[in-house]
């Protein structure tokens, strides 16, 4: 199915707040079978949500760069990492993490990621649902909630789900 992304922020925007303190609860409670309930919901949502369709993380984040992608990418774009590094990254001044300068990325081509073989570790591993035991990443969710469809729905059904079985 096609993302709408303007139909998408707008229903992100107005669902944020209720998510947000449905993840919340995980941080007091963890529901029996959370991880059956992820891995159910996270299956369903990939049946709906086709992320080249979308893009919204490459437009709207940036992914942290791990010495490593450095170097894997700036080989396979035939740069120096010390020329990569200044077209195309910065530091953080809070974190200290090492980010694209600008947004969306500039790999990002049609919807699709240029170094899609080679892209950073943190892209290949968004949007993080398979991360265990998932009740530790909340506050990795809740970000999501407003830049990544598929973390939208997946929320959207497990507090469906959840709050129908359980007392929640």
């Amino acid at each position: 199915m096609a993302v709408d992304i303007t139909k998408f922020r707008a229903a992100a925007g107005r669902k944020k707040k209720k998510l947000t303190l449905f993840l919340e609860k995980f941080d007091q409670l963890v529901p029996p079978g959370l991880h059956k309930m992820v891995a159910k919901a996270d299956a369903e949502v990939w049946q709906e949500i086709n992320c080249t369709e979308c893009a919204n993380c490459c437009k709207t984040m940036t992914p942290i760069f791990t010495p490593s992608d450095v170097k894997r990418i700036a080989g396979h774009l035939e740069m120096s990492v010390p020329d990569f590094k200044k077209k195309y990254l910065k530091v953080e001044d809070e974190t200290g993490s090492v980010v694209i300068k600008s947004q969306p990325c500039p790999f990002l081509k049609r919807n699709k990621c240029s170094i899609y073989d080679v892209r950073p570790a943190d892209c290949a591993q968004f949007p993080h649902h398979h991360k265990k035991p998932f009740d530790d990443y909340n506050e990795t969710f809740r970000n999501n909630l407003i830049h990544c469809p598929a973390t939208l729905l997946l929320v959207e059904k497990l507090e469906k789900t959840i709050t129908s079985e359980f007392e929640f």
